[in-house]
């Protein structure tokens, strides 16, 4: 099998134009918390997150707040799955917080959640050993090789 070197290319910090967020938070939020919970689904059936730690986040709220898009994603954790919630409660147990770029950053492992903390580019709010058992099964993570898809290939 021929591995190709693939290079993630770097995502400069940004904000989206804010007219963007303001017509994005008159849209109805639950298609982005369908689609994060489908992605964190399918990252879980990969067993790429441990199971110890998964099951620390059972029964637990969380909200994705894409600050810049307008964007929220609210779900939890039942019984081995990630679920949205339609109707989000009025307190999470955890709140990530964040423009676009920094996720895409954190995603792409190019900024690390700790360093955008402290760079004032994610809030997180809510419960402290939540926040502190999600980051560090983020930073566990090693993402396996999967030829032809190059998001989940490894930096060179």
């Amino acid at each position: 099998m021929h591995e190709t070197n693939f290079r993630l290319p770097t995502i400069p910090r940004f904000t989206l134009p804010s007219f963007i967020a303001h017509v994005g938070n008159r849209l109805p939020q639950w298609p982005h918390a369908v689609a994060f919970s489908a992605a964190l689904n399918a990252i879980v059936k990969m067993r790429v997150l441990s199971e110890d730690s998964l099951a620390l986040l059972e029964g637990r709220t969380f909200l994705i707040d894409v600050q810049d898009a307008g964007g929220r994603a609210s779900f939890t954790f039942r019984n081995g799955l990630f679920r949205p919630l339609f109707m989000p409660p009025t307190q999470h147990d955890l709140i990530f917080s964040a423009k676009l770029s920094a996720f895409l950053q954190m995603a792409a492992r190019q900024e690390d959640p700790d360093t955008l903390f402290f760079k004032r580019d994610l809030s997180i709010e809510g419960d402290t050993e939540l926040g502190l058992i999600v980051k560090n099964m983020l930073d566990a993570v090693e993402w396996p090789k999967m030829p032809g898809c190059p998001v989940f290939q490894h930096p060179v």
